[in-house]
């Protein structure tokens, strides 16, 4: 029997426990919040539509309660308030910063064994406090960003070459979790096997990096809130990985110790994820140039966790 809990079920995470209960991926799940009521009305809207899509999971619901949580395999962690229109990712680590740490006390007094999936922006921060604050194992910590920005630039690829089928292209993204740090590999990136720069100009590959890099901006302008479609998504993909063994490669924040030439920093590289959270680090090979571009993210991110070691 595998249970998933999900602490904070406002868009981001509800649309995970959604996802997650459509497809199965777990037995149980347990939805969190501290907001009265409004984990146990999501839970009681989604066991009344798993009586319309024929789904078996057991949903429930509960306001603060973490001894319901008790005994998870994978606890998603999606916490904090989402990013305003302009507001910066680094603008959110005064206020999520302390939410995230009291989360995963709680989480752990019932689930010491639990792999954590952290979503609360800003990201890798958040990744790398829960990492240095609790010292649980590294392979338990994942901040899930790479595998929503490799989703943003498949879709921004299969639009520039005529809306192509999202299932022929691979595409990932590395780097920080933000709209200046993330790094798509283009020499990575293929349609049909065949490298996309064989189909697209450089100017045309420019554009789609430069989307990809403001996808999550875009959407923000464009909702007055952060998006919850996608990151729900690509966070119910990640726990699917991790429960069902999968060992799918996905760019993943997690802490390096001499990986990509980086230590003492959690920050999105290819990973191999399986039923023990993350378990390897994946070596894509990076020319000079994408070198270059991952040294300078890791600045940035490096710059943003001083601010939290600042605000702490």
């Amino acid at each position: 029997m595998s249970k998933v809990s999900v602490i904070g079920v406002g868009n981001v995470g509800a649309t995970c426990a959604d996802v997650m209960a459509i497809n199965e991926v777990a037995d149980e799940i347990v939805l969190l919040d501290i907001k009265e009521g409004v984990a146990e009305g999501k839970a009681l809207d989604m066991k009344q539509a798993s009586c319309l899509l024929s789904m078996d999971t057991k949903i429930t619901g509960t306001t603060g309660d973490y001894s319901k949580t008790a005994g998870s395999d994978v606890v998603v962690i999606t916490s904090g308030i989402p990013r305003k229109p302009g507001m910066t990712r680094e603008e959110l680590i005064g206020v999520n910063a302390g939410t995230v740490k009291d989360v995963t006390t709680n989480v752990l007094k019932y689930s010491p064994d639990a792999i954590l999936v952290v979503i609360s922006n800003p990201m890798d921060t958040m990744t790398y406090l829960i990492q240095k604050t609790f010292g649980l194992p590294k392979n338990r910590v994942i901040g899930m960003g790479g595998a929503l920005d490799s989703s943003r630039f498949k879709t921004y690829l299969s639009m520039a070459l005529g809306d192509a089928n999202l299932n022929d292209i691979e595409a990932t993204v590395i780097g920080g979790h933000g709209d200046t740090t993330m790094i798509p590999l283009t020499r990575y990136a293929t349609y049909k096997g065949v490298p996309v720069s064989e189909f697209l100009s450089e100017e045309a590959l420019n554009k789609v990096v430069s989307d990809t890099m403001v996808g999550g901006a875009t959407l923000t302008k464009l909702l007055g809130t952060s998006a919850w479609y996608a990151p729900g998504a690509a966070g119910a993909y990640l726990v699917e990985a991790i429960l069902h063994d999968q060992k799918k490669v996905l760019p993943c924040s997690v802490y390096l110790e001499g990986e990509y030439g980086q230590k003492d920093i959690c920050i999105g590289v290819p990973v191999v994820i399986g039923k023990n959270g993350w378990e390897k680090v994946v070596d894509f090979k990076l020319n000079s140039a994408e070198k270059a571009l991952f040294d300078k993210s890791a600045e940035a991110v490096r710059a943003t966790n001083d601010v939290l070691n600042a605000v702490l």
